[in-house]
């Protein structure tokens, strides 16, 4: 898996908001400003010298070796050689000590759990999947547990190394109550002291973050919306759902579920009633997996998975063209409704059926978006390999911990 990036547009807005308190101007607070600036430059650019973090911090040569020899001292830089084949002298070389921080990004699903491990710099360490059919529910948290301990000892990393754990489950915490909403397909995820349970038996704080929202985390971070602020990320697959990012920051709604647009009426569906019990709705039964497998046997495509019928489509001209016409109608006008609310810069569309459907399928929608939009964003395939929800997860919990380790130096 890539490394994971830095989480630079968000940390730097910590760094603006602090600068805004009334200690603003005094000397501490300047070298902290100082210091997080210099740690977001090496993070960014790799090893750098003294001279060469002065020049793009603008500080001068004494001012930026006092830096250093805090950041030295306080564990979060280290010495990495010296620069070679220019003029002058060779000068010392630092980076972002990887042993700084250590944390952990899970993608939880109903078939399995998968966990990364990763230093402070991003690079991920290890990663582990385990199946979770057939966990007791009254299990979960110790198998949870347990999948990150073998995580941390892949990565040769002592217990109780990880400083932050961020997991992505297909639901969404409500904000006043902390208890998961949407996701009553995840047993033994509805503990009223859930998070409080894990942390325990993790060692490290825990939150949970819905995992379509990650994956946007991921996509605004190192992948198709990089340098977007506006934008809509849709996922298809065995569930479907969206993630809203205006003016470069996530929007949960009230009670955390914005973006569950499994559950909204559209046209081609009747509308349902009781959506809670049945934990179903409109939209997703016009482009979830199970509705994609019945479209493509409609269309003699018939395949064990969604995937596989996308890639039979590809292959088949007539009923395979004809077949992702009409998926690309579905997504459309699901695509079209939140368009009009919101108005994106961008979409970006991920998950299994898009990813399944690669640059013919996003064309297709795109087209058909266009039709029946008075907005017409731009639409683009996740750039993202590996997982995205494990990769926002990292992120997010980078994002946490280098906020808390490069300010309490």
């Amino acid at each position: 898996m890539a490394a994971a990036t830095s989480g630079k547009r968000e940390d730097l807005r910590v760094t603006k908001s602090t600068a805004k308190t009334p200690l603003a101007g005094t000397p501490s607070l300047l070298r902290a400003i100082n210091d997080r600036a210099a740690l977001e430059l090496l993070l960014e650019n790799g090893p750098l010298s003294r001279t060469q973090i002065g020049t793009l911090t603008g500080l001068s040569k004494p001012t930026a070796s006092q830096l250093l020899a805090r950041l030295e001292a306080a564990g979060l830089v280290l010495p990495v050689g010296t620069t070679a084949g220019g003029p002058g002298p060779n000068a010392q070389l630092y980076q972002v000590n990887p042993a700084a921080g250590y944390v952990a990004g899970l993608d939880v699903t109903t078939s399995e759990v998968r966990v990364a491990v990763a230093d402070i710099t991003g690079t991920t360490l290890a990663e582990h999947t385990a199946p979770t059919k057939g966990w007791p529910a009254a299990e979960t948290v110790a198998r949870v547990a347990g999948a990150v301990a073998e995580t941390v000892r892949a990565a040769g990393l002592a217990e109780g190394s990880l400083h932050t754990v961020t997991i992505g489950v297909g639901g969404a915490p409500d904000p006043v109550t902390g208890k998961l909403r949407y996701a009553s397909h995840l047993p033994g995820w509805h503990a009223p002291k859930l998070l409080q349970e894990l942390s325990a038996a993790i060692g490290a704080p825990v939150s949970i973050e819905n995992d379509v929202n990650l994956a946007a985390v991921a996509e605004q971070a190192s992948g198709a919306a990089r340098g977007s602020e506006d934008f809509v990320l849709l996922w298809a697959g065995e569930g479907t759902g969206a993630a809203i990012v205006i003016a470069g920051r996530l929007h949960r709604g009230f009670t955390g579920g914005a973006g569950e647009v499994g559950y909204m009426p559209v046209p081609g569906t009747p509308v349902l009633r009781d959506v809670r019990r049945r934990n179903s709705g409109g939209f997703q039964e016009l482009v979830g997996a199970p509705a994609v497998r019945a479209l493509a046997r409609e269309h003699g495509l018939g395949a064990p998975t969604a995937e596989e019928s996308l890639a039979k489509a590809l292959e088949t001209p007539g009923a395979g063209d004809d077949f992702l016409a009409a998926l690309a109608g579905r997504l459309a006008v699901g695509l079209a409704v939140i368009v009009a609310v919101v108005d994106p810069q961008l979409v970006v569309v991920s998950g299994g059926v898009p990813t399944a459907g690669g640059e013919r399928l996003r064309a297709l929608v795109e087209e058909e978006l266009a039709r029946i939009s008075i907005a017409r964003p731009e639409v683009r395939s996740s750039a993202l390999t590996g997982s995205p929800v494990l990769l926002g997860a990292l992120q997010r919990a980078l994002s946490a911990a280098r906020e808390a380790v490069f300010s309490t130096h």
